[in-house]
C-alpha cells in the first residue's frame, strides 16, 4: 500500500489525497459529494516544447511547432483501428481533450461506471499508435483545423497579440502549428515526443467526485507500468526577453462587422516562488475588476459615449513562462480606445486606487474563487493548472486574503507602462481588399 498523504483547508472544508504511483505518476483525489465525477490526465507538455533533449542527449532535439496539439488528436486513435471515444461512450463518459502553451490534458466527466472508464483513460493515453498512413491523414484534419482557426477573429485577435508583445517567447507559436509545420511530423518524431514528454514521471492525474482514492491506486496498479526516471532539459531561449513589446501594432483584416481590439500589457517581473507567483496573478485580477469591470469609470465613459459595445472584458495569465493582461472590446476607432485607456491609467496612478473599490473588488475575487470549488470540472482543471505552476489550488484562498491596498497599488506602477503596451486589431474587409 502506497503512503497517503492528506491535505486539508478547513477553513474552505475542502481537502484532497495525494500519492506517488509506483509507475512514477502523481495522484490526486479531491473527494466531493457530487453527481457528476471527473479526471484529467496531463503532462507537462505543450506548444512551447519544440527543442529540448534529455540530459544524457549532447544535442537539442528541434521539433515541429504544433506537435504537442498533433500528438493530443492521434493519442485517440487505438491499435486496431479503434477510437477512444467509442470506449468511453460504452461507460456512458463524455471525453475530451485539449492543449495550452505548457501543457497536454485529457478528461472525461461521468454520473456513472467512473472506474470504468477511468481504465480506459490511464489505457489509451499510455499506448500510443501511429503509422505514417494515419499520420498523413490527419495532417489533413488539423490543416482544416488551422485554416479554420485563420478565419476565426476571436483566434487571429489573440495570436496577434501574441506576436506584438514577444520577440523571444514560445507563446507566440501557435498550438496547432502551421500548414507548413505539422506537414514535417511523421511517426517516428511523434514517438520521440511521446517518449519524452509522456513519461509517467512528467505527468499528473487528478480526480474529483465521490470517489474512493484505494480504488483509484488499485486501477493505477492494474494499468499503469513503472516508468524510467528521465531528465527532460527544455531550452532557454525565452530567458532574455526584452521588457519593452516586440511590436506596437498587430493588424489584420477578417470578416467582422465592427473592428475588434485587444490591448495587452507585458510583464516580464516574474518570481521563482509559486505562492509569490499566485499572489501576483491574484492581485493582477484584483486590479482588472477595480480597473475595467462595468462599474468602473472606464467602462461606463466607453459605453455611455457608444466607444464600445456592450462588453469590454479582461484577464491576466501570470505563470513562470509568461505574464501578461489583455483587455479586449470592439470599438469603431480602436486608437482612440487605446489613447483613452493611456490616459486612465496615467490618472488613476496620479490619484491612487480607492480602499473601498478594493475592497469590493478582492470581496468577488475570492467569492469567485470559492464558488468554483461548485464545479468538480472546475476543481480538476484549476487543480492541474496551478499543480504544473508549482502551487496548490487550497493554498489560493489564503493567498488572496493576504493581498493589500498597498500591493495592489504597486502593482498598477509596476505593470502599467507604455513600453509595455501593444494593441492587436482586427478591421473589417476594406472595400479595395
Amino acid at each position: 500500500m502506497t503512503d497517503i498523504i492528506t491535505k486539508e483547508n478547513k477553513m474552505l472544508n475542502e481537502k484532497y489525497y495525494t500519492f506517488k504511483h509506483k509507475s512514477g505518476l502523481e495522484v490526486y483525489v479531491i473527494p466531493k459529494k457530487m453527481t457528476t465525477s471527473y479526471a484529467i490526465f496531463a503532462t507537462r507538455y505543450g506548444a512551447v516544447d519544440n527543442k529540448f533533449k534529455l540530459d544524457t542527449d549532447k544535442k537539442f532535439t528541434v521539433v515541429p511547432d504544433g506537435i504537442a496539439h498533433f500528438l493530443e488528436h492521434k493519442l485517440f486513435e487505438c491499435e486496431g483501428g479503434i477510437d477512444a471515444f467509442e470506449l468511453f461512450a460504452k461507460t456512458g463518459a463524455s471525453a475530451n481533450a485539449y492543449t495550452s502553451n505548457t501543457m497536454t490534458a485529457y478528461i472525461f466527466s461521468c454520473a456513472e461506471n467512473f472506474y470504468e472508464s477511468l481504465e480506459i483513460l490511464l489505457d489509451f493515453v499510455t499506448h500510443p499508435y501511429f503509422t505514417e498512413k494515419t499520420v498523413q491523414k490527419e495532417q489533413g484534419i488539423i490543416g482544416q483545423e488551422i485554416r479554420m482557426y485563420d478565419d476565426n477573429p476571436g483566434a487571429r485577435l489573440q495570436k496577434g497579440l501574441m506576436k506584438a508583445l514577444y520577440a523571444k517567447n514560445k507563446i507566440r507559436i501557435d498550438v496547432a502549428g502551421t500548414i507548413e509545420s505539422i506537414s514535417e511530423i511523421n511517426a517516428d518524431i511523434l514517438y520521440k515526443c511521446y517518449n519524452t514528454f509522456y513519461n509517467l514521471n512528467n505527468m499528473a492525474l487528478c480526480v474529483c467526485g465521490d470517489i474512493d482514492v484505494n480504488e483509484v491506486e488499485r486501477i493505477c496498479d492494474k494499468i499503469l507500468q513503472e516508468a524510467e526516471k528521465i531528465t527532460v532539459i527544455r531550452d532557454g531561449e525565452d530567458d532574455d526577453e526584452p521588457k519593452a513589446v516586440n511590436q506596437k501594432r498587430y493588424i489584420c483584416e477578417l470578416d467582422v462587422a465592427k473592428p475588434m481590439l485587444a490591448i495587452g500589457i507585458k510583464d516580464t517581473e516574474i518570481s521563482s516562488d509559486p505562492k509569490e507567483r499566485t499572489k501576483k496573478a491574484y492581485a493582477m485580477e484584483i486590479l482588472n475588476e477595480m480597473l475595467f469591470s462595468q462599474s468602473s469609470s472606464f467602462y461606463n465613459d466607453l459605453y455611455n459615449q457608444n466607444l464600445i459595445s456592450q462588453e469590454l472584458s479582461s484577464g491576466a495569465e501570470h505563470t513562470k513562462q509568461y505574464s501578461f493582461n489583455v483587455i479586449s472590446a470592439e470599438a469603431q476607432n480602436p486608437e482612440d480606445i487605446y489613447n483613452r485607456f493611456v490616459e486612465y491609467i496615467e490618472t488613476t496612478k496620479k490619484q491612487g486606487l480607492s480602499s473601498e473599490e478594493f475592497e469590493l473588488s478582492k470581496r468577488t475575487i475570492y467569492a469567485s474563487h470559492i464558488k468554483s470549488f461548485d464545479s468538480v470540472e472546475n476543481i480538476g482543471d484549476n487543480f492541474i493548472y496551478n499543480l504544473f505552476d508549482g502551487a496548490d489550488l487550497l493554498d489560493a484562498a489564503d493567498i488572496i486574503n493576504s493581498i493589500t491596498l498597498d500591493y495592489v497599488e504597486k502593482l498598477l506602477h509596476q505593470l502599467y507602462n507604455e513600453e509595455a503596451y501593444a494593441m492587436s486589431i482586427v478591421n473589417p474587409i476594406s472595400e479595395e481588399n
